[in-house]
């Protein structure tokens, strides 16, 4: 019994991490025009990363698209650009139950860039 109150003392009262990133060079050029197709990419990601998904809204802007996932757990979102084969990705999530970083490697494999600038963040609370 002293163990397992040993671990919850230890355990963060909010469990938070946030995986962004900067996808450059994306060679799937046409799921980064494809609203639907993004649509569905965060649905998948979502469900990768054991997230509850609430809703998912889309906007075309210019040639690209900016997809916004609201998870019971907080958002994903991917902004595009396909003139410049370029994608902007974050994926936050609260709760340990939870893979941020699956979801975000997910949506990285589909957009299949040459190079990417990946931060990660731990936003628990202590």
């Amino acid at each position: 019994m002293t163990q397992v109150i040993e671990r919850i003392k230890e355990a963060p009262r909010v469990v938070g991490t946030h995986v962004y990133g900067n996808l450059v060079g994306c060679r799937n050029i046409e799921l980064l025009r494809d609203i639907e197709g993004l649509k569905q990419l965060v649905l998948e990601a979502a469900e990768k990363g054991n997230m509850t998904v609430l809703d998912v809204k889309a906007w075309r802007i210019g040639e690209g698209a900016s997809v916004v996932a609201i998870i019971l757990e907080s958002h994903i979102t991917i902004h595009t650009w396909p003139e410049f084969n370029y994608a902007t990705v974050d994926v936050y999530s609260c709760g340990a139950h939870t893979n941020p970083l699956e979801a975000f490697n997910h949506i990285v494999a589909a957009l299949k860039p040459l190079r990417v600038e990946r931060g990660m963040a731990d936003r628990s609370l202590e």
